[in-house]
């Protein structure tokens, strides 16, 4: 028995759940592929731009030498931040310090969201997945029971298919579920070590121009 008559013997629910499933773990495959190529540029894209700042002879001449390394524009934001706007509005109030704490901190949530940008959907596959799947098998035990019920007697063509489906339907909730997990936790380090090297950068970068005449 395939895989589509089991389907067709669950009913609405077994559709359901089955296709709930496909289109959790299409969405998680989507982001998987997405972000492991984003994240792989990331990582050498920061190394390469700070090391690109910190060899220009100002910070002008470091923009243009950025701009040709950080292709996921994860650099240049926290640059554009430090030119402090004109003065007579909150937002110069305090010293130049301050100042630049402020828009060096907006700008680096705002590169940090683009880098997180598809956790929370891998977070939820992963968690949500096999609860799916657990949905799908309770389904298909209930219609065996059913089966057996309005047939007097226990016989394996009664059994056979719902409790195929049933096991199908874990199976699918866990090969959807741990794909997500793996990468969810992968990226998170990835992440992680991005999000270091870039605040290490913008507290050097304060640093620097805040002591600049």
């Amino acid at each position: 028995m395939d895989f589509l008559s089991l389907m067709t013997q669950g009913g609405i629910v077994s559709q359901l759940v089955a296709v709930l499933l496909l289109a959790m773990s299409v969405a998680s495959w989507v982001v998987i592929l997405w972000k492991s190529w984003l994240l792989q540029r990331a990582a050498g894209d920061v190394a390469r731009s700070t090391a690109a700042f910190w060899q220009s002879a100002s910070v002008e001449q470091a923009g243009e030498k950025v701009a040709a390394f950080d292709r996921e524009a994860l650099v240049l934001p926290l640059i554009a931040a430090t030119r402090l706007p004109a003065a007579g509005t909150l937002a110069t109030a305090g010293d130049k310090s301050q100042q630049l704490t402020r828009v060096l901190r907006d700008a680096l949530h705002a590169v940090l969201h683009k880098l997180q940008f598809g956790q929370v959907l891998l977070a939820t596959v992963g968690s949500t997945a096999p609860f799916v799947g657990l949905l799908g098998t309770v389904w298909g035990i209930y219609h065996a029971l059913v089966g057996i019920a309005s047939a007097g007697q226990i016989t394996i063509d009664k059994v056979s298919g719902p409790v195929g489906e049933a096991l199908i339907m874990t199976a699918a909730g866990l090969a959807v579920a741990i794909p997500a997990v793996l990468a969810y936790n992968i990226f998170g380090r990835s992440i992680g070590r991005i999000e270091a090297d870039l605040e290490g950068f913008a507290r050097d970068l304060r640093e620097l121009l805040a002591h600049k005449a």
